[in-house]
């Protein structure tokens, strides 16, 4: 499960706004990433890419849309069924509400606001980058681009 947390901001005078997505530190190396990770039995996927974004990023949202299933090898789940290590990642767009001053990794991980062209630019895997190209920004035009509001689930 991953998800991509984005935010607008307000940049010019005519009230354009400009889309920032929240990257987090690796705790295993440079370059940023989004928050990720695997999910529990009790749990839906969409729960768990909630959850993810809590622990590692100290956000909480909107759920938005399925981005689309991206594959990776990972070196932690190298195992007889899969010696390649090769996994999927289920992507989907986290709307920020609301940033924690506290969460779970924050001793482990810094979070930082990026431009798409920033967060292309500081990308740690080529996978993320494709999820980010690929998934978020062709959704985010088509979807967000047409003026779509952002349910408000509270």
């Amino acid at each position: 499960m991953m998800c991509i947390p984005f935010r607008y901001i307000n940049c010019d005078e005519d009230g354009g706004k400009v889309v920032q997505v929240l990257m987090i530190s690796s705790s295993s190396g440079p370059g940023l990433l989004f928050p990720k990770g695997g999910w529990e039995n009790d749990e839906t996927v969409k729960e768990a890419a909630v959850r993810e974004a809590v622990e590692e990023a100290g956000v909480r949202g909107v759920l938005m849309d399925f981005l689309g299933d991206y594959e990776f090898k990972s070196k932690t789940h190298q195992d007889e069924c899969s010696p390649e290590g090769l996994c999927k990642a289920a992507m989907y767009a986290l709307y920020v509400k609301e940033e924690l001053e506290t969460w779970p990794e924050q001793k482990t991980r810094t979070r930082t606001w990026l431009t798409i062209e920033e967060a292309v630019e500081s990308c740690r895997h080529a996978w993320m980058k494709d999820a980010l190209v690929e998934g978020f920004c062709k959704w985010h035009k088509e979807k967000m681009g047409k003026g779509e509001e952002i349910a408000d689930d509270d």
